[in-house]
């Protein structure tokens, strides 16, 4: 059963992903006592979560934090290695703190998790977005191919602020993420091996 907005988190192991190495945490842990920006995505180093989503969120990490965000946290179905790696490779420095759900613990206990094994990858996260605020969901966005989760959480921020009334206001507060800036982003069609059709999996994975 897929989590909804109203419920508390599962209480799982994870691991932070850090220069020191793996963090054992638990997400009771890790969510309590304060507000949470949370991404998923289905891998580290994939195309377009390195090219968009994972930039997307260091690009407004202070945007974010402006509007009560306390942390802000990656997940993926990856090892910590894996992840700290990333976060190497991506410059994201103290912006995002990345977590590891290496078994796939917490992506199944929240029913977001799809079967990649077509693609020998195993069992995956879907990309998705949460506000939580002391374990409990507050904020939901469950992505469709295209859009980006940063973007969204930011829009729905700025709405509950009272910030935000119109599309074009939304465009000045928030403008265009760098990952956008001068970047061709890679598109299903150009991964053969993924772009069966309308597979929702292929899209995830693109």
């Amino acid at each position: 059963m897929t989590i909804s907005v109203g419920d508390r988190l599962p209480d799982v192991p994870l691991a932070i992903a850090t220069p020191d190495g793996p963090q054992p945490t638990t997400s009771g842990e890790f969510f309590g006592g304060k507000k949470v920006a949370l991404f998923a995505v289905p891998g580290a180093f994939t195309p377009t979560c390195s090219v968009r989503h994972l930039p997307s969120f260091v690009d407004k990490a202070g945007e974010l934090k402006a509007k009560g965000i306390d942390e802000i946290a990656a997940i993926s179905v990856n090892d910590a290695f894996v992840m700290r790696a990333w976060a190497e490779d991506q410059a994201v420095g103290d912006d995002i703190v990345m977590l590891a759900d290496g078994g796939a613990d917490f992506t199944k206990a929240i029913g977001l998790d799809f079967d990649a094994s077509k693609f020998g990858m195993g069992v995956r996260s879907q990309r998705y977005s949460m506000i939580v605020d002391d374990g409990v969901v507050k904020e939901l966005n469950v992505e469709s191919a295209g859009r980006i989760v940063a973007d969204e959480l930011c829009r729905n921020l700025a709405i509950r602020a009272g910030h935000l009334s119109t599309p074009r206001n939304w465009l000045l507060e928030c403008g265009r993420s760098r990952a956008f800036q001068g970047t061709r982003v890679p598109q299903p069609e150009d991964y053969d091996s993924l772009a069966a059709g309308t597979d929702s999996d292929s899209a995830q994975l693109a």
